[in-house]
């Protein structure tokens, strides 16, 4: 097995270029563990860690593919609480210290702790070659159990997403609070200006997926001008919407059944935190 380190994001394009097959690897988190246990043997390990441009973030925001999770949680929690929350879910310290969001993007698995709350954000993928830049709508980006739009010769480079609009949550069912696979996860995002909801599913689907029904019910239900607490009915009707937006399967973390009432608690008890801090926050302003 070859081991390419490369220390610019030039040198980076170059080489996956010349070598496709090339599996990159910046926190390790989920590559080493499959080279751990023989389920992966790559002709060739892309080392990412070297290049700085991919290990920072700048106001707007574009979040480089390398920055860790600590950072996340300790440097933009107040600007992007929702991934925030999914962040601090991810494993333990070490590996909230090493895996990246961009690593969560590559490895593309439908139980990834970040993607609900990416698509809920309304995030869009900066992807990079020697032939240039795409920018890749979350929506699109992931094709596929572990599979993703990436071509062979591409590279993530940064997450786009703008700071939150409002209030956002996120929840993960599983079986202790850490180091642990969710069974199923969930994300709400308020974006008041927009009169508008984004909610997405984790780790109960071939994909994570948007809930576009849930989405569309609480967007006109809800009173954004004059906002006023929210009937048991809605939370309901949302809860259980969300719990049709997905197609679980039975396995060894949770059944089928057990995931979509999971979900609709989780859509539930999610919109009354995010509700009831846009109630706050509507009244301190008034």
């Amino acid at each position: 097995m070859d081991f390419l380190r490369p220390s610019t994001l030039a040198e980076a394009l170059a080489v996956k270029a010349e070598r496709p097959d090339a599996v990159p690897i910046a926190g390790g988190t989920d590559v080493m563990v499959e080279l751990n246990f023989d389920h992966r043997r790559p002709a060739a390990l892309l080392d990412l860690t070297r290049i700085e441009e991919l290990r920072t973030w700048t106001p707007g925001l574009r979040i480089g593919a390398g920055v860790p999770y600590v950072r996340i949680i300790d440097e933009l929690g107040a600007q992007l609480p929702g991934l925030a929350m999914a962040s601090r879910t991810v494993g333990s310290p070490q590996i909230r210290n090493r895996g990246t969001v961009g690593g969560n993007l590559g490895a593309a698995s439908p139980a990834g702790d970040t993607h609900p709350v990416l698509i809920a954000s309304d995030a869009v993928i900066e992807v990079a070659s020697v032939r240039g830049t795409r920018m890749i709508p979350v929506d699109d980006f992931y094709t596929g159990v572990k599979r993703n739009a990436l071509e062979p010769d591409e590279l993530i480079v940064a997450i786009h997403l703008p700071p939150a609009p409002g209030p956002q949550q996120f929840a993960k069912i599983g079986t202790r609070n850490a180091m642990v696979i969710a069974v199923c996860s969930f994300a709400i995002s308020l974006h008041p200006n927009e009169k508008r909801v984004g909610a997405a599913v984790g780790s109960a689907a071939p994909t994570p997926r948007r809930a576009r029904d849930a989405e569309d019910f609480l967007s006109a239900a809800l009173t954004w001008e004059a906002p006023k607490p929210l009937l048991d009915s809605v939370k309901r009707e949302f809860g259980e919407l969300v719990s049709q937006a997905a197609s679980p399967i039975d396995d060894v973390r949770g059944s089928a059944a057990y995931r979509r009432h999971a979900l609709a608690v989780m859509a539930r008890r999610t919109l009354g935190w995010a509700w009831q801090e846009y109630l706050e926050g509507e009244q301190a302003c008034a």
